[in-house]
């Protein structure tokens, strides 16, 4: 007996094959069997969903549910839409690491640049982390009904270590960069899918400031390939490094991310 039977229901399977009437069964977080109406199986649990869609999971890479998260399982609307994934950490923007002062000041920055309400944040957030390790783990205790995955934001993480320097976009120091590189390795070995960073001039805090690392040297940027670098060589696994372009300059930014 499966765990979980839909029945009847219209699949459209993601191969381009047509659609056609099925029931599927699931067992545990696997679908174990796909068959003609009436041909599998019964479940401990079966669900009618004839006139209903069955298709595969939708993956938005692009979204910014890093406060959400902390108290959201629906993750409102995303998951009302057949999203099954998200990714955040977007555009340079998070919420770990940080100091215990500095959260109205990233509350303030995602506001600004993703249009979020400032109250929903400072309300809802309940700030259990400082490292981005911690982090996850906080967000880990939190139910769920779709999974999620977040990059280490480079906004936050030069405000952490370099405080109203960093957040002014002045220019980091060597020892700056090499506790940067330090702290990145630990998020990505800690599941962080990757790290972000903002170029452009459209992003802006609430106070008007450009995202911390918008105007960062390359050699910085390029501690941050440092670093999922040698986290892939000791934990095999890859990383994406996600960067919102100043779309005056798209021939240069892509010259120096070969």
């Amino acid at each position: 007996m499966f765990d979980i039977v839909i029945r009847n229901a219209f699949l459209v399977d993601g191969s381009g094959a047509p659609g056609r009437i099925a029931d599927i069964a699931i067992t545990g977080s696997v679908i174990s069997e796909v068959g003609e109406p009436g041909t599998v199986d019964a479940g401990l649990r079966e669900i009618d969903a004839k006139g209903q869609l069955v298709t595969p999971g939708f993956v938005d890479i692009h979204t910014h549910y890093d406060g959400q998260v902390s108290w959201d399982p629906w993750f409102t609307p995303s998951s009302w839409h057949g999203v099954t994934t998200v990714v955040g950490g977007n555009c340079g923007v998070g919420f770990a690491p940080v100091r215990p002062n500095s959260h109205e000041w990233l509350v303030q920055l995602m506001e600004g640049v993703e249009d979020i309400p400032g109250a929903a944040l400072t309300e809802g957030i309940v700030w259990s982390w400082e490292s981005f390790p911690e982090f996850l783990d906080a967000i880990e205790k939190e139910p769920r009904v779709i999974d999620y995955g977040f990059q280490l934001a480079h906004g936050a993480l030069r405000g952490y270590v370099m405080a109203e320097r960093g957040a002014a976009n002045e220019p980091a120091t060597a020892e700056d960069i090499t506790q940067m590189q330090r702290l990145a390795e630990e998020a990505l070995s800690a599941g962080a899918m990757g790290i972000s960073t903002s170029r452009t001039s459209l992003h802006k805090a609430k106070d008007g400031e450009f995202v911390p690392g918008t105007f960062a040297e390359l050699d910085e940027l390029f501690a941050f390939a440092d670093a999922m670098n040698e986290t892939r060589k000791r934990t095999g696994r890859t990383s994406v490094f996600q960067l919102a372009i100043e779309h005056t300059d798209v021939p240069d930014q892509f010259e120096w991310m070969r």
